[in-house]
C-alpha cells in the first residue's frame, strides 16, 4: 500500500468489488448446476462443478483480504467498509455502497444455496448408507 496513491487502492476496492460480483453470479448459475445433479446421481458432473466452484471461492477470499488490508491502511486498524465509503464523495460513495449491498445479497443467496445443496447430499448420503448396510435400529425390540 505504501506505494500506491489513495486513488489507486480506491480502484483496486472498487474493481475487487465488480469482480466479486461477478464471481458470486456464476457461483449462484454452479450452484444451480450442482442442485440438478445431485437430484440426477451425477457424480462426475458433481465433481467437474466442486472443481470449477473451489477457484472462484478461492479468488474472493484472496479480494476479501485485500479488501480488509486496504481499507484498513486508507482509515486504520479497525476500519471496515462502511468506515471507508463514508469518506468517500457522494457519488462514488453511492456506486460503491449499491455494490457492497449487492454484493452482501449475491453471498447470502449464495450460502442459502450452499446450504440447500448440502443439505440434499447429505440426505441422499444418509438413504445410501441406509440401503447399504441396512437400518441399525430396525430390528431392536421396542
Amino acid at each position: 500500500m505504501s506505494r500506491m496513491t489513495r486513488e489507486q487502492a480506491i480502484g483496486k476496492l472498487t474493481a475487487g468489488l465488480g469482480a466479486d460480483l461477478a464471481a458470486c453470479q456464476a457461483i449462484l448459475a454452479l450452484l444451480g448446476r450442482q442442485f440438478e445433479a445431485a437430484l440426477r446421481h451425477h457424480s462426475a458432473e458433481l465433481s467437474e462443478l466442486a472443481g470449477q466452484l473451489a477457484p472462484l471461492l478461492e479468488a474472493m477470499e484472496q479480494r476479501r483480504v485485500q479488501r480488509v488490508t486496504l481499507v484498513r491502511a486508507l482509515c486504520g486498524q479497525s476500519a471496515d467498509m462502511a468506515t471507508l465509503m463514508a469518506t468517500l464523495a457522494a457519488p462514488q460513495r453511492d456506486a460503491m455502497d449499491a455494490d457492497w449491498q449487492a454484493l452482501g445479497q449475491l453471498v447470502l443467496e449464495c450460502k442459502r444455496l450452499n446450504v440447500r445443496n448440502s443439505a440434499l447430499l447429505t440426505e441422499q448420503f444418509s438413504i445410501m448408507q441406509r440401503v447399504l448396510h441396512g437400518e441399525e435400529t430396525l430390528y431392536e425390540a421396542r
